[in-house]
């Protein structure tokens, strides 16, 4: 029997604290107004490979996302799109390739958030070094300017492959939105938060037509360097995020 046999309801659902984890970050990116619809989708490898995850349902609001709700899916399993409750062809698309293109991408969460969207609509996508947010960055971002069409098949495999390089955690993807990836759901629903954050931060200051005070690359480069050896951070705001889920949203658990 394939993974994708099992039942998202199955009492004896594998992958328990991964898939509750998973669920929150649903949850607070609706929260956060980051979500877009029922579309949008995260993901999260549980074999050593990479090649086996978790991914939401198809066309479910992600505030009402359950921990049983996810999706056990293999990224080898060209059968996955035949079967009854097949995810979302474009989900598939990005996150199959994803999945078997970089192992080392263990969670990938695609959004079409405001102003990672605006940055990724511009001619020039680059994110500056403006403030500190912007600088967790330098270094850290992929770019797609190549956008053509949804992400199926040969589109999906052509964007993903610009996340090859394990030291990019985010992709801005031309025309389209962002991917973010990591070890962690945690991990990658803080640097998703922190990307969209920095992307606000910097579409604002060209609202203001003033001239902007980018940090030197140098600076940039080490405030960059500097957070990345403070990863508690990340799991310390997932624990926080589900301390408030649980008296507020229990059922994410469900």
């Amino acid at each position: 029997m394939s993974i994708t046999d099992l039942h998202p309801k199955d009492d004896n659902l594998p992958f328990w604290q991964e898939r509750v984890d998973l669920a929150a970050s649903f949850r607070w990116t609706a929260r956060e107004r980051m979500h877009e619809g029922v579309s949008n989708h995260f993901s999260l490898s549980v074999n050593d490979d990479g090649s086996q995850f978790l991914m939401n349902p198809n066309q479910v609001h992600f505030s009402l996302i359950r921990a049983s709700d996810l999706l056990l899916l293999d990224a080898n399993d060209p059968a996955t799109m035949d079967r009854p409750g097949a995810p979302d062809p474009t989900a598939w698309g990005l996150h199959g390739a994803l999945h078997r293109l970089c192992p080392h991408a263990r969670c990938a969460m695609h959004i079409h958030s405001i102003h990672a969207t605006v940055l990724a609509c511009m001619k020039d996508p680059v994110l500056p070094p403006l403030d500190q947010n912007c600088a967790l960055f330098f270094g850290r971002i992929a770019y797609d300017t190549e956008y053509g069409g949804l992400a199926l098949d040969e589109e999906a495999e052509r964007a993903c492959g610009a996340l090859k390089d394990p030291s990019k955690k985010v992709l801005v993807m031309g025309n389209h939105g962002i991917m973010v990836v990591g070890e962690t759901v945690a991990d990658t629903f803080n640097t998703m938060y922190y990307f969209e954050r920095a992307c606000e931060i910097y579409i604002k200051t060209l609202w203001t037509g003033r001239e902007m005070a980018v940090m030197s690359d140098e600076i940039a480069a080490q405030v960059a360097v500097e957070a990345d050896s403070m990863g508690i951070e990340a799991h310390r705001h997932l624990d926080s995020i589900k301390a408030l889920l649980d008296r507020q949203e229990p059922d994410y658990k469900d």
